[in-house]
């Protein structure tokens, strides 16, 4: 009998069962994936994520990796240009963007040396519950052979199309359409720092991982994508081309890496994320667009105040439990509503007069310009941009 079983061995689910055992219970972490694998990430930890991982002891060891630290940020629109750092969270003022195969296995690494089981090619098919409905394991297979296993918590932390989420039938209970379709690979040659570029109906993004390589993101109306998957090599360079033409010029004698990589089904959504015996963290319990790529980082703020909620209480009264889920699911809500419509309103890929005119204020303030970066990160909301230094300048 294990305190919890956690499906789903990524961004969410390996720190969950890391900082779990940590505190003392016995975890098994399941994912259906190869250790090491690769999957489809824009790579960016902001500022709030890199204190996490400081935090957890693991920061050295995503530097000792190789993974740069990206510490100026760029963003350009229209005849505006802002460039600079972040204030940052705990004193962490650089953000990373590790490529997935080694920022998953290092949390993997780190949940199995506090004492976490882990099985990797793991599938779970199904969910085991009491009498009274409560879930208390899973069934699945594992080298091609069936198991099943019992716990006194199920979390789901396998992702957008979570089969935990799929299983306790958690319904939506925010859902928006898809904005944007995206498309990335990697370069060689092109030194950059995290560089943002936005035009009415394109927005483009640099950000410096492993290698040294560059990826270089090309994000694209939803409503284009039947048309643009057709080429979507062209689309990529012609979106780039459009949206950031120096950009382009530094590409013509670069080397690209890897194959085009593309999601055009970017859900934006919440779920129901809680239920007697199980509870879903990390893009399980909440997806939105990828174009301000908070989903690391937020996931990573999940992961604390889910293990912060429940421990202590695995094993003991299920009615305790509950409450304290519920609790957490309530103030996960409350915590990501901010970011979720902020990222919607870029996903939009519209630009206004309005905000024009508030970046041309922010980009002539070296105060307001890292306020602003913190908002990009996360780490403020768009209230704290409203100074009375920026009032005084609109």
């Amino acid at each position: 009998m294990y305190d919890a079983i956690v499906v789903g061995a990524r961004c969410a689910g390996a720190p969950t069962a890391l900082l779990l055992a940590r505190a003392g219970h016995r975890v098994l972490l399941l994912d259906k994936a190869a250790y090491g694998s690769d999957t489809i990430s824009t790579h960016l930890i902001h500022q709030p994520g890199v204190a996490a991982l400081s935090r957890w002891g693991l920061l050295d060891r995503l530097r000792a990796t190789g993974c740069p630290p990206i510490e100026r940020a760029v963003y350009e629109v229209a005849d505006v240009r802002i460039e600079g750092c972040a204030r940052g969270v705990d004193g962490q003022r650089a953000a990373f963007a590790p490529r997935r195969h080694v920022l998953d296995a290092l949390l993997v690494d780190a949940a199995v040396e506090a004492g976490v089981e882990y099985r990797d090619h793991c599938r779970v098919t199904d969910l085991l519950r009491d009498d009274t409905g409560r879930v208390t394991g899973v069934r699945g297979t594992h080298g091609g052979r069936a198991f099943t296993e019992r716990a006194h918590l199920v979390i789901g932390a396998d992702g957008m199309r979570s089969t935990v989420a799929r299983l306790v039938e958690a319904p939506y209970t925010v859902e928006d359409p898809r904005l944007t379709c995206a498309y990335y690979t990697y370069w060689q040659g092109v030194p950059a720092d995290l560089e943002l570029y936005e035009r009415p109906g394109g927005w483009v993004a640099t950000v410096p991982t492993h290698g040294p390589a560059t990826l270089v993101l090309a994000y694209i109306p939803q409503s284009r994508f039947a048309e643009v998957r057709t080429d979507a090599q062209r689309a990529y360079r012609e979106q780039i081309r459009l949206t950031a033409p120096a950009l382009h010029e530094r590409l013509a004698g670069a080397e690209r890496l890897e194959r085009l990589h593309a999601c055009g089904d970017q859900q934006n959504f919440f779920r129901r994320s809680t239920g007697p015996g199980w509870v879903l963290v990390g893009d399980a319990a909440h997806h939105k667009d990828s174009i301000t790529a908070r989903g690391i980082s937020d996931a990573f703020w999940q992961v604390e105040a889910l293990v912060g909620a429940v421990s202590g209480l695995l094993g003991g009264d299920p009615a305790r439990l509950d409450a304290a889920l519920d609790r957490f699911a309530e103030e996960q809500r409350q915590r990501l509503q901010p970011g979720y419509e902020a990222t919607l309103g870029v996903a939009r890929l519209e630009i206004h007069e309005q905000r024009l005119s508030l970046l041309r204020a922010v980009q002539s303030d070296a105060e307001l310009t890292s306020i602003y970066l913190d908002m990009v990160a996360g780490i403020v909301s768009t209230d704290a941009l409203f100074t009375p230094r920026l009032l005084a300048l609109l």
